[in-house]
């Protein structure tokens, strides 16, 4: 019966065992689709974890291109599946599991304590702003899943940022609502957000101007590899033609003026005839 229906077009076959009807109904919206049928193929004891989770969660924005999916599997080893990055772990605690409209989803807290060492500190740093702003997870719930979870990469990194005095440094909705606000107030042009230039994402874009402006919070700098990456980054944008302007949510907090006036000379000097390649440290 259900070899018919995939000959006659009413099911496709996501995974061994997984169908997806033609016209989808039932409890899970389209969009989730894909990842519902990775967390079924992958068992009855799997989750929707990582990078993954961290998109459902809306904490971590999903890397465009990027088709893997990111399933914890508790236990059994069920094999390879194409498209589907398994994670497994021998248990899973209750507190650390959830359910995102209707897909089982590893818990806030869990989540950024499985991505602390798969992403730049930057964007850790933003996901655990998300998600306190969110209200899923603060410093304590993140303390607690690092102790059930004693040997995660991460660790050293997470605890630097939830002991970090005055909290989380800026999320990224909030560093992107600041700086347009002062770059209308002295009647800058509208930036591009977050938008990809060759390889990489972006902050701001000042596309006529070639200028990418970075945003830095307080775990910039906190290590050489840190430092090394986002310069070879910076790199990547000069060989493209961008001046690359970095500043701290600290500059934008304390001193907008300064900001401002450095900023508008910078575009004014990326007029059309000038150079083109420069870093701005």
């Amino acid at each position: 019966m259900v070899d018919g229906r995939v000959n006659c077009g009413q099911l496709r076959l996501l995974y061994r065992g997984v169908y997806l009807p033609c016209s989808l109904v039932g409890p899970v919206e389209p969009a989730l689709a894909k990842v519902m049928a990775a967390v079924l193929a992958c068992g009855p004891d799997s989750f929707a974890s990582h990078e993954t989770a961290g998109s459902l969660w809306k904490v971590v924005r999903p890397a465009p291109g990027r088709a893997t999916l990111h399933v914890t599997i508790v236990a059994a080893d069920r094999g390879r599946r194409p498209g589907i990055h398994p994670h497994r772990v021998d248990v899973l605690a209750a507190e650390d599991r959830a359910v995102v409209d209707g897909v089982p989803v590893t818990a806030p807290a869990r989540t950024l304590v499985d991505i602390a060492s798969r992403v730049r500190i930057r964007v850790l740093e933003q996901a655990l702003a998300e998600a306190e702003r969110l209200g899923l997870a603060d410093g304590g719930t993140v303390a607690a899943a690092l102790k059930r979870a004693p040997r995660s990469r991460g660790a050293t990194r997470l605890r630097l940022l939830i002991a970090k005095e005055g909290g989380l440094a800026f999320t990224r909705s909030a560093a992107e609502e600041l700086f347009m606000t002062l770059a209308r107030k002295v009647g800058l042009p509208v930036p591009e957000t977050n938008v990809r230039v060759g390889d990489d994402e972006v902050d701001f874009l000042f596309r006529a101007e070639k200028v990418v402006v970075e945003i830095d919070g307080f775990a910039f700098h906190s290590s050489r590899r840190t430092f090394e990456n986002d310069r070879r980054r910076d790199a990547r944008l000069a060989v493209l033609g961008f001046r690359v302007v970095r500043l701290t949510w600290r500059q934008l907090t304390n001193e907008p003026d300064a900001v401002l006036v450095r900023l508008a000379l910078i575009l004014g000097a990326a007029a059309p005839g000038r150079g083109r390649g420069e870093i701005v440290a």
